[in-house]
């Protein structure tokens, strides 16, 4: 049950967020890669209306269920390009900036896929997702809703 509606509440704070979330699907990352990139965000904070919402938007941009499936171990996976391993292993060490303190080698990796631009780009997509992570699972936010 959601405690709180925080768009309601906090609107104009939430609208400002909406439109930072848009940037990323504006740049030259492509929106599939910034989908994919706020699942992993999405499932690494345990949020289960951000993980619903960004696989749904994955599926609408035509993605596969295999690679849907496959963001939770990217990793090992076969399905995913080497600039997308890149981006979300620099997901994963921003995301978990306080355990990772975002090391050296997760950088070097991301840019030798991203340029500064991009790389900061990414890094707003990031940013952004990880709020709304944090909304949503201290407000309960419902998936689907």
């Amino acid at each position: 049950m959601e405690r709180i509606d925080y768009r309601k509440y906090g609107r104009e704070a939430f609208e400002l967020l909406g439109k930072l979330s848009q940037l990323g699907k504006k740049s030259s990352l492509g929106s599939v890669l910034v989908e994919l990139v706020k699942l992993r965000a999405s499932q690494i904070n345990h949020c289960a209306h951000c993980v619903n919402m960004h696989a749904n938007l994955l599926r609408k941009e035509g993605e596969s269920e295999e690679r849907i499936q496959s963001v939770i171990v990217w990793d090992e996976a076969t399905c995913f390009s080497a600039r997308e391993k890149a981006a979300l292993a620099w997901t994963e060490a921003v995301t978990l900036v306080a355990d990772t303190g975002v090391p050296d080698a997760v950088y070097e990796r991301a840019r030798s896929q991203f340029s500064e631009h991009e790389m900061v780009d990414l890094t707003l997509a990031i940013t952004t997702i990880n709020a709304h992570n944090r909304l949503a699972v201290a407000f309960r936010r419902v998936p689907g809703s």
